[in-house]
């Protein structure tokens, strides 16, 4: 009998960091900023290349990426930026450390933007956050064309979507900016970091002036290779000594253990997608759980599945068949049942003003379910799952049709 995995622990280090981190720790040699050549710098080129993109700056979370975005927005204070009503609480977080205010759009069953509602509210709006929350891709093609006639800055939060593409094209790459992180739970784990990437010259040298590149550090970040424009450098001279510094700087330890796993991005994104689509379909046998397929342009990769249930009329419901999963060892979070889930607006607080009216969303949250699935895991373990999640289904919808009758 195959037991239930341990679907918390993210998959082992490279063994090739070993070495870098016990050259970096002979050297003490730490600090970003003492070597052109150092690691940060080279991770830095190496996700740009990985996403196509231009430039990339490391920084010390995605939450850090996110605010740094909005800063070198150049966006004026108390601007309003546009985020899902479905995202994680750093989201309208970063949005209020950056001197605005969070505006909240309606998210469907399928846990992505409402169109209808994104749109009625575009026009009110200074810059937009494309949460692709749990790597559920928006319809990226609706958002781009709305924001682009209005002249309205996209950034992606891309924390959960590191190896997805939209029409083959990198999530990430299809706003202003896109927004990674490195925290444990994601793609590539290095604990706590994260990383912007754009094509914008002058917002690259904002935000990397603004992460503490202090006195001329920023010289150290290079032009893509065969870019003689000297956009990049005129933009650092221009903002050299304008803004102020917030030092969220990537250390080269964390950059080490990051540079080791891109190598291994491709191999994720491949069994994370098969694991996830294998479990899917079974779920999706039952009358009492359902998986939104991905939108036809997506391609996805997940390292969790998220599945919502089917008529089940109470949260009383919700709740039995949260324990009765966990009965059989697989923990199922149900997010807007989970006590104080920071992906539950109502816990956002800290948002100024009244608490926003997002009954579509509240609904969704309410039966919406999450399940950790990495890509590690085996065909055997993959089977254990999805028969408790049904068996934990069959038990509480049966024991209701057994009472309704």
């Amino acid at each position: 009998m195959t037991l239930p995995p341990n679907v918390h622990d993210a998959e082992s280090i490279p063994a090739e960091a070993l070495s870098a981190l016990t050259e970096l720790m002979k050297s003490g040699d730490l600090f970003r900023y003492n070597s052109e050549e150092a690691p940060v710098a080279l991770v830095e080129q190496e996700f740009a290349e990985l996403l196509g993109a231009k430039y990339a700056l490391a920084v010390s979370s995605c939450s850090a990426a996110l605010f740094l975005s909005l800063k070198a927005l150049d966006l004026p204070r108390d601007a309003r930026v546009l985020i899902p009503g479905f995202t994680f609480a750093a989201v309208p977080s970063s949005v209020v450390h950056a001197d605005c205010i969070p505006v909240l759009c309606e998210v469907g069953d399928n846990y992505r933007i409402d169109i209808a509602d994104f749109t009625a509210k575009l026009d009110s709006v200074d810059a937009v956050i494309i949460s692709h929350m749990r790597g559920h891709t928006s319809d990226m093609d609706a958002i781009m064309t709305l924001c682009e006639a209005r002249g309205i800055p996209v950034v992606e939060d891309a924390a959960h979507s590191l190896g997805t593409t939209w029409h083959g094209r990198k999530i990430g790459t299809i706003g202003r900016v896109g927004c990674f992180s490195f925290q444990s739970y994601k793609l590539v784990n290095s604990g706590e970091g994260g990383i912007l990437v754009t094509d914008d010259a002058d917002l690259v040298a904002r935000a990397v002036i603004m992460s503490g590149a202090y006195e001329h550090n920023w010289a150290k970040h290079k032009a893509p290779e065969g870019d003689n424009t000297g956009a990049l450098e005129a933009a650092f001279a221009r903002w050299q000594n304008q803004l102020p510094l917030y030092n969220l700087r990537l250390s080269n330890l964390s950059a080490a253990i990051i540079r080791a796993q891109l190598p291994e991005v491709a191999r994720r994104v491949r069994d994370g997608r098969a694991n996830h689509d294998y479990v899917a379909a079974r779920l999706n046998r039952s009358p009492w759980l359902s998986v939104p397929p991905a939108l036809p342009p997506e391609e996805r990769a997940p390292d969790s599945i998220q599945f919502n249930l089917v008529d089940f009329a109470s949260d009383a419901e919700a709740r039995a068949f949260a324990d009765a999963a966990a009965a059989r060892g697989v923990k199922v979070q149900v997010f807007g049942l989970s006590t104080d889930n920071a992906r539950a607006f109502w816990n956002w607080q800290f948002i100024p003003g009244d608490q926003p009216d997002l009954p579509q969303t509240r609904a969704m949250l309410m039966r919406a379910c999450d399940v950790r699935l990495p890509a590690r895991l085996t065909r055997e373990e993959l089977d254990v799952i999805a028969e408790a999640l049904l068996a934990a289904a069959d038990e509480v919808k049966g024991q209701s049709l057994a009472y309704g009758t």
